[in-house]
């Protein structure tokens, strides 16, 4: 058994004075059961919980530890940044450093305007986007996370074609009627919103690989449909690529698929593990962002020294060193590679999902390629094997509807350690069912 005493004891203590004893939902375990664990540290491929217990990380901060988990150069530039203060609330060099670094790595952003947030940059889109059309209805697609802004708070509703409802206590029903749903990976329900809403959406945002419904990849051809129907009918659209963004390619999953966006948020690695966010795009767009035009945006934080000092480290190392790339994707292939085999020879039914350096496991025998057939999944099985992972020194997504992500510092041992982890625990979840 793991022993997580202090972890227990800090929770507890949590509970009376931070709601629900986390500061972000996920983070409570309630997908996977049992209690979380509170981390104090992290090196490399490692985090330490504050029981002494060390885990191979497998999210990674949910993305932007791609070089590992403090590292040197982003260290570094943090320390010679600090002793120029924390904050200025005035413009600063860096900001205009990691500008031109950002329009020079993803071809569609023209401008960009540094956020502190992933949220942030998604809701500052939205608005931009209205603002730029004089549209008021966005289109949101099923199952894709765009932080906890209000207009992205919406369920299906009775249908994935109707107007959303609510899905979250303190959104209006005014909010929900200007978001419009479609399922993931259909292009036949995106043309039929916009014939039911001729000349009234303003935006379409998405992720072009979901993270958020564990790992799921575009179908061939869908992003490019997407883009025809927003050239189309003026429709903006919005790439949301606060976790594929300098992950899966220089120029993030634009750059992978060859389709560009007319604006794209940003956010995780750019801060190189600092709070940050970003969004940016066609320069035509992004100049009616105020001062420049009317749409109004503004932020004491933004563009912060520190974490303009740490994301200019992450983002100039991946820049200088595009093959790192390729080996990324060589260490995610092998421990995918990896699992599989170790499936197989379990005889479990199963889905992985995998684009470059994130990937997700599924216990399904369906294709998981939107928000239904994702919960066609055994979410009970998985809270069991991420249970019996964590015994075994692995620290998985603790949520069957969160994708893993893999870090450069991942070396033989860790991939050794991973696979011998994933046998033990299935054989033990196996043993553990009723006969």
């Amino acid at each position: 058994m793991l022993n997580q005493e202090k972890s227990n004891q800090l929770f507890e203590r949590a509970q009376g004075f931070i709601p629900g004893g986390v500061n972000s939902p996920v983070r409570a375990f309630r997908a996977v059961g049992g209690k979380p664990l509170f981390m104090q540290k992290a090196k490399g491929a490692y985090l330490y919980d504050e029981d002494g217990n060390s885990y191979i990380d497998m999210i990674n901060s949910w993305g932007p530890m791609i070089l590992g988990h403090a590292n040197e150069k982003v260290q570094q530039a943090i320390t010679e940044a600090l002793p120029y203060s924390l904050s200025f609330g005035a413009p600063t060099a860096r900001e205009i450093d990691m500008a031109e670094l950002i329009t020079s790595m993803v071809p569609s952003i023209e401008k960009v305007r540094m956020v502190n947030s992933g949220t942030e940059a998604t809701m500052s889109a939205i608005r931009l986007a209205r603002g730029f059309t004089g549209r008021d209805k966005i289109i949101k697609l099923e199952g894709c996370y765009h932080g906890h802004g209000d207009s992205f708070l919406i369920a299906a509703g009775s249908g994935a074609l109707t107007m959303g409802t609510p899905d979250s206590p303190g959104v209006t029903r005014g909010t929900a009627q200007d978001t419009l749903i479609a399922p993931y990976n259909n292009l036949q329900a995106i043309e039929e919103l916009v014939v039911t809403n001729n000349g009234k959406i303003a935006a379409l945002i998405l992720e072009p690989v979901v993270g958020n419904m564990g790992c799921i990849a575009p179908k061939p051809g869908y992003l490019e449909g997407l883009r025809k129907i927003c050239d189309r009918e003026g429709i903006v659209l919005i790439f949301d690529e606060v976790m594929t963004g300098f992950r899966l390619a220089r120029g993030g999953a634009q750059e992978r698929f060859g389709v560009q966006a007319d604006l794209t948020t940003l956010g995780k690695i750019i801060g190189g593990g600092m709070p940050v966010g970003a969004y940016g795009g066609r320069r035509d767009i992004m100049e009616y962002i105020s001062p420049a035009g009317p749409v109004y945006q503004a932020g004491t934080l933004s563009g912060n020294p520190i974490a303009m000092a740490a994301g200019l480290a992450m983002l100039r190392h991946l820049n200088d060193h595009p093959e790192l790339y390729q080996q990324l994707e060589s260490i995610s292939n092998r421990i995918v590679n990896d699992l599989r085999e170790v499936l197989g020879q379990l005889g479990l039914r199963y889905t992985i999902n995998q684009v470059g350096s994130m990937y997700s496991l599924f216990f399904t025998e369906s294709e998981v390629y939107d928000y239904d057939t994702a919960k066609t999944c055994d979410t009970a099985l998985f809270g069991r094997y991420f249970r019996k992972m964590l015994e075994q020194g692995v620290y998985l997504a603790p949520s069957q509807f969160e994708t893993l992500f893999v870090s450069m510092i991942l070396g033989e041992e860790e991939i050794s350690r991973l696979k011998e982890a994933s046998l033990s625990s299935l054989q033990a979840v196996l043993n553990e069912r009723p006969s």
